[in-house]
């Protein structure tokens, strides 16, 4: 099953029918797609599950009725097992961008994280999950997916805000403060610190 975040509620992609109550569920075939995230966007509806038998050909079936737009980013480590975040539209999140035509999306995530932030000497570590949510760009909606990494750097400078991106400020968190910024977050973002709270020896 795939979670897309259509502005910050829950859209699942499934192959299952659970005997919930609490949700609207659509099949994928048959669909209009485009005025269901209409609804989602205008919190007519909070949560859906759009259904298709086969689990390894859902994603591909979104693709073919909503344009995708491939991003990398980063979950930053520096020394101190502090967490790199940065403040953009009001709201905590971690530095990510689009991956332009050609490029790897390691390399992708690591440039997107030093021009956002202006951090050096990153280290790709692993691959975390991928998160999926729909934006709206240009009288479009589409489909964003973020590669997600794992990075450290000894980088002891002071982080720069890229502010043409909008990005007001850049900070270095800890556990306890990310916490509370993962109250003013995106759902996308917390999903990476799910498994990764407790899990990891930089904390």
């Amino acid at each position: 099953m795939y979670k897309v975040f259509v502005n910050d509620k829950p859209l699942f992609l499934t192959n299952k029918v659970s005997k919930e109550t609490d949700f609207q569920l659509f099949l994928l075939e048959t669909v209009d797609i485009e005025q269901l995230i209409v609804k989602m966007f205008n919190n007519k509806i909070k949560k859906a599950f759009l259904y298709y038998p086969d689990e390894k050909e859902i994603l591909k079936k979104v693709k073919e009725k909503i344009p995708v737009k491939k991003a990398g980013g980063g979950l930053v480590y520096n020394a101190e097992g502090k967490v790199l975040f940065i403040f953009r539209n009001g709201k905590w999140d971690l530095p990510k961008g689009g991956v332009e035509k050609g490029e790897e999306n390691e390399a992708a995530a690591l440039r997107e994280v030093e021009e956002e932030t202006g951090v050096t000497n990153l280290m790709l570590k692993e691959k975390l999950q991928k998160t999926y949510h729909v934006f709206y760009r240009n009288g479009k909606y589409r489909l964003k997916i973020t590669h997600w990494y794992k990075m450290t750097t000894n980088f002891v400078g002071t982080p720069i805000p890229q502010e043409n991106e909008g990005i007001e400020k850049v900070a270095w968190l800890d556990k306890q403060e990310i916490q509370e910024a993962l109250k003013n977050s995106y759902e996308n973002i917390k999903l990476l610190f799910e498994p990764n709270l407790d899990n990891h020896s930089e904390y």
